[in-house]
């Protein structure tokens, strides 16, 4: 545990922002299961890219945070709208 002041402080911020990140990144693979199950299910293309859009935009805020690289956004973004594409395709 540390003693000086501002090392305290520091150990108090990094826990809050690993709380934050962590949370971040349950709420974005949450959107892209979403999505994914909604392609397994045949969920109606409406639907499926409404929960699209929400995991782009979810994916957009983590790259904003720095919570992702922003080319690992990008083709997590690309992967996942190919494959709506696809399954709108059907």
């Amino acid at each position: 545990m540390p003693n000086i002041k501002s090392a305290k402080k520091r150990a108090v911020q990094s826990e809050k922002r690993r709380a934050n990140n962590n949370s971040r990144k349950t709420s974005v693979k949450t959107a892209v299961k979403k999505v994914m199950t909604a392609l397994e299910t045949g969920l109606s293309v409406d639907e499926t890219n409404v929960l699209l859009r929400d995991a782009e935009a979810q994916l957009a805020r983590a790259k904003g945070k720095g919570l992702l690289p922003a080319n690992t956004a990008a083709r997590k973004i690309s992967r996942l709208a190919k494959k709506v594409a696809q399954a709108n395709k059907k």
